[in-house]
């Protein structure tokens, strides 16, 4: 950003078929930039994550998942142009499917509505997709990151499981539960978030690693959430993001077995990292 303002993208941006020669034909474009904020009665947290977020975005999607305290009537109040988007079910990998199938940008942006997230991050995680990556990922753990919140049972859970991804699948995660992320809308199929957890962030980071799009870590420093309690479980909620590794290499493995090209060579490549 500019004196708050997206700075124009020249030819290598993607537009939203995320094809680099469209784009060239085209000229120079602005990215419409999405923000996805999934609630759950965080009411007293969202002054404090509206008042940061940069202008000129594209909208604001907020994705209510049956909020007892006024939450999406608040975020109407602060914010007359937010989008505002009930759950189906219940559950951040649920919310966050809901926001994608709204929303209607070229860039998507997950983000918290604890205020752990600081939204003022949001340009640098553009600025990584605009340099060529397909998906922006956050992490706490580079040199410019870090966490004032993370405890240390769920750092050495998060080092664990990040290392496990990273032996099974070939990639080289450094923050894998980290839910601060952005991404073209072409990742969207890849993607196909078919959970309803705190797993979620976890089947991304494989599908979309799988699917062979450049990933492109970018520091993050997370935040003490504002108001209210988490409703992250360290345990429950460990225990489901391995159960989601398990079975999407399961799932990997028998598409070779059924004889699936694209899965005969995505193993390939993993064994070969």
């Amino acid at each position: 950003m500019q004196g708050g303002r997206w700075v124009r993208l020249g030819n290598r941006a993607r537009g939203a078929t995320g094809d680099p020669a469209a784009t060239r034909r085209r000229g120079p474009i602005w990215p419409r930039v999405s923000v996805i904020v999934p609630t759950l009665n965080e009411a007293k947290n969202l002054p404090h994550v509206f008042a940061e977020l940069p202008r000129d975005l594209h909208e604001v999607i907020v994705v209510d998942g049956f909020s007892t305290d006024g939450t999406p009537e608040v975020a109407r109040a602060l914010r007359p142009d937010v989008r505002v988007v009930n759950q189906e079910q219940r559950g951040k990998g649920d919310a966050l499917r809901c926001g994608f199938a709204a929303a209607s940008g070229d860039i998507l942006v997950m983000l918290d509505a604890d205020g752990s997230a600081d939204p003022a991050e949001i340009p640098a995680f553009v600025a990584a997709l605009i340099q060529g990556g397909d998906f922006a990922k956050g992490t706490r753990f580079h040199e410019d990151g870090g966490s004032s919140d993370i405890t240390a049972l769920r750092r050495a859970g998060n080092r664990l499981l990040s290392g496990i991804v990273n032996l099974l699948f070939g990639t080289s995660y450094s923050d894998l539960c980290y839910g601060y992320n952005a991404f073209w809308r072409h990742c969207l199929p890849a993607m196909n978030v078919d959970c309803t957890g705190f797993e979620v962030e976890t089947l991304i980071n494989i599908r979309i690693a799988r699917a062979g799009l450049d990933v492109r870590e970018v520091p993050s420093f997370e935040r003490d959430r504002i108001h209210g309690q988490s409703n992250l479980n360290t345990f429950r909620d460990g225990g489901r993001v391995l159960r989601t590794i398990i079975r999407e290499r399961l799932r990997r493995e028998s598409a070779q077995l059924a004889g699936d090209p694209a899965g005969r060579e995505s193993l390939a490549a993993e064994a070969t990292t």
